[in-house]
């Protein structure tokens, strides 16, 4: 794709630039494509934040869309709610949200393309509807497009971090405080790079806690997440001194379960109605059984 700056344009940012012309695309994707090099200003490399001028050329070269013969598998997912332009799965624990390079084996993604008609496209073939991640061993709502609109306008939301997520999890020990905030950035571990860290030049990372339930040894934590760092609730609660129950990353593999977290509230403005929607979910039956224990 290519296309000559007029001077009507001149003085905007590439990337506020490239979103005009593309609407179907997410403005965080198009600062991937700038990133990654597939965006070239009169055959240069160049940052999201350059001023274009008149009679620039731009060239996009989209990246071929990575094959991965995806056939879609009946996993009988939870589907919350369903329309035309999103949907809203309650993920069992144990079940990645999508296939990579490394990973081929069946995942959520497996089972969207069998119960659902339409998925967006933009993350391209592997990922069609993911528009944000859980991790494997977490359970919960997980919020899928259905339409390449709505996948960038909900991409957009996520950023800005409109959409609210609140998480169930189970701990060991107990807070001393019924409220607390979390505010530490996070950032990849120097050493062993499968793992989240606090590091003061990290990403800014809060996550606010309250003390659902005290039980003798344990606790049950209402979480909300207002960012969304990769690994966040586990790091911050590790970092503490609580880690997640069963976490096998950052504190001591209980079963096969996973940790116990849950994601049992999303709520989101509606990319079509612009009506805020909130859903929420009750605790897993294997969360039950350890808070009866």
């Amino acid at each position: 794709m290519k296309s000559i700056i007029l001077k009507e344009n001149e003085g905007m940012r590439l990337d506020i630039y490239l979103k005009g012309k593309n609407e179907k695309i997410s403005r965080s994707y198009i600062k991937k494509l700038i990133k990654n090099g597939n965006v070239l200003v009169n055959g240069q490399r160049n940052k999201s934040g350059y001023i274009i001028k008149e009679d620039d050329l731009i060239v996009i070269n989209f990246p071929d869309k990575v094959s991965i013969d995806l056939e879609p598998v009946n996993l009988n997912l939870d589907i919350v709610y369903e329309d035309d332009f999103v949907a809203v799965v309650n993920k069992r624990s144990g079940l990645v949200v999508h296939p990579s390079s490394t990973y081929k084996k069946t995942t959520l993604v497996h089972g969207l393309l069998y119960q659902l008609k339409d998925l967006s496209d933009i993350n391209g073939t592997i990922r069609p509807g993911i528009i944000h991640r859980i991790d494997k061993d977490t359970s919960g709502l997980i919020l899928i497009a259905k339409n390449n609109e709505a996948h960038a306008y909900l991409s957009e939301e996520i950023k800005k971090h409109q959409v609210k997520r609140k998480y169930f999890a189970i701990i060991k020990g107990h807070l001393k405080e019924k409220k607390l905030d979390i505010e530490l950035p996070i950032s990849r571990h120097k050493i062993n790079r499968i793992k989240m860290a606090v590091n003061k030049e990290g990403k800014y990372a809060l996550t606010h806690i309250k003390k659902q339930e005290s039980y003798e040894n344990y606790s049950l934590l209402d979480i909300e997440l207002k960012t969304g760092r990769t690994h966040q609730i586990r790091v911050h609660l590790s970092h503490i001194g609580f880690p997640i129950l069963g976490d096998p990353v950052y504190g001591k593999k209980l079963n096969d379960y996973g940790q116990y977290l849950h994601a049992y509230m999303i709520s989101f403005i509606h990319p079509n109605t612009k009506e805020e929607l909130t859903f929420k979910t009750k605790l897993p039956e294997e969360f039950e059984k350890v808070l009866k224990l």
